[in-house]
């Protein structure tokens, strides 16, 4: 990694400072400016010890992370939004670990003394989430700098152009909660250039599932103008052996093969690539894989659970950008009532997934397959009570988010007194993203949570609402009749 600048500014003021103390006691005495200055380099090299210890704290991985209180439940009556941290500096961005500003190529701008680390995404935005999530941790455990590609909008339709994921999230308020550089390939490579770049990569995919024998597809790969030669990995990083109905890895069997040792022992013939049919190992300084979506530490789809380290030591730490924060306060104040500005009262977010849920229910009629209101409202009221009992906080207001199309449930969503942000005009003044974007937020605002069981998305609402709210959280069970009844 590259030397801290922190540590030369201490070697510096260190060697200065000794050298004073080498001047015999009469010419320190004859030199009131000599003695001035030797004071200075002796506060310097204070300011510089403290400088490189707060940074040494600050590593995620084996340290005790602190974080300012963000306006949940404990400390407020009334929600505002999270606090920004007050960052005069980003000391781990861009320049810190590459040559330059953009370059046509990306390995133009590559520090020989930095190794990084990537891959793609392929399987709807909140998926794309978490894949990233597990990039950036497995950065951490390999001690290389991620660089994230932009959203794809698989959701939403290919006509609708990425979303850079700078644009989503706080990346520098991100770099400075984990204490590391993590990078956009929009920092690296000039979205504009035409160069194609050849690689060597990885093939996770085909190592994990049998259905398909190539790597895992992404628009992310012709967006960047890469030209890949992948190399499937060995089968043993399968969580499961021989399972054909979990495509799971772990972290550390994919760390494993950015080490010398194993990397070596697990080289087969790669493929040519597609456009120079060139055929490259895996690359060591751009370490990269297919996809990243499948991997826990410890069993799968793990990051529904508290546990989960991916999520404890990198998920949590993906704040909305300022931006998007203020224009879902926006939606939720016209949604209530509120006058613009106007304090948000604290309230319960819900997010009922159902639209593309259909294709789950296996002929159960969907009234029937999918968990009426009526349950739906009694976990709002277990969330309510809980809040109550654990902060005596009375939580009235309720917002629901949700998919659905048809025009009678939403109707009685507003018979039973909840809220509902209008996205009537939401893609035509922002663009196609937002609705979802703007959903998300305000989920995760809520001062407690209830969700749609199995949905991804609701999952993470849940960790975040349990992260910067300290609120509680339930999932609505579906399915079949009485699914959620207990």
């Amino acid at each position: 990694m590259a030397l801290d600048p922190d540590s030369r500014s201490s070697a510096r003021y260190k060697d200065e400072f000794l050298a004073t103390r080498a001047i015999g006691p009469q010419a320190l005495l004859s030199s009131k400016r000599f003695m001035l200055a030797a004071w200075t380099a002796l506060v310097i090299v204070s300011l510089a010890c403290l400088a490189i210890f707060l940074r040494y704290t600050s590593s995620p991985i084996g340290q005790i992370q602190t974080e300012p209180l963000e306006g949940g439940p404990h400390s407020a009556a009334v929600h505002l939004p999270p606090s920004q941290p007050q960052v005069a500096l980003d000391p781990f961005g861009p320049s810190s670990v590459l040559k330059g500003g953009p370059t046509l190529s990306f390995r133009d701008n590559l520090r020989s003394d930095v190794q990084y680390i990537t891959s793609w995404v392929s399987a709807g935005w909140t998926n794309d989430v978490m894949t990233y999530i597990n990039l950036i941790y497995l950065g951490l455990i390999t001690d290389r700098v991620p660089i994230i590609a932009e959203f794809i909008p698989s959701h939403i339709g290919g006509h609708v152009p990425p979303i850079p994921f700078g644009q989503v999230f706080d990346v520098p308020r991100l770099r400075n909660l984990l204490g590391t550089s993590v990078l956009e390939w929009r920092d690296v490579k000039n979205h504009n250039s035409t160069f194609v770049d050849d690689i060597g990569c990885w093939n996770v995919w085909e190592a994990v599932q049998y259905r398909e024998a190539f790597p895992r597809r992404s628009r992310s790969i012709n967006d960047l103008n890469l030209d890949i030669s992948y190399t499937k990995a060995p089968e043993w990083i399968k969580m499961i052996p021989n399972y054909e109905h979990d495509q799971h890895v772990t972290f550390w069997s994919l760390a494993r093969l950015a080490f010398p040792t194993t990397r070596k022992a697990s080289l087969v013939p790669p493929l040519p690539s597609p456009q120079h049919n060139i055929s490259l190992p895996p690359d060591q300084h751009l370490l990269c894989y297919d996809y990243l979506y499948y991997v826990s530490a410890h069993q799968p789809f793990e990051m529904e659970y508290d546990y989960s380290p991916a999520w404890r030591y990198v998920g949590k730490y993906m704040h909305w950008t300022p931006e998007l924060e203020k224009l879902a306060d926006d939606y939720v104040r016209r949604a209530i009532g509120v006058p613009e500005d106007g304090p948000i009262p604290p309230f319960i977010s819900i997010h009922v997934r159902h639209h593309d849920f259909e294709a789950w229910c296996g002929g159960i009629p969907v009234l029937e397959c999918f968990a009426p209101l009526s349950a739906i409202a009694r976990r709002v009221r277990e969330v309510q009570q809980e809040i109550q009992e654990t902060t005596g906080l009375t939580v009235n207001h309720v917002v629901m988010t949700s998919d659905e199309r048809n025009a009678t449930w939403w109707r009685e969503v507003s018979e039973l007194g909840w809220f509902t942000p209008d996205h009537t005009d939401t893609k035509a003044l922002y663009g196609d993203w937002y609705p979802v974007l703007i959903d998300a937020v305000i989920q995760s605002q809520g001062f407690g949570f209830v969700g749609t069981d199995r949905s991804t998305m609701s999952i993470i609402a849940a960790r975040r609402v349990e992260s910067w709210q300290k609120g509680p959280n339930r999932l609505v069970k579906w399915g079949s009749p009485g699914a959620d009844d207990h």
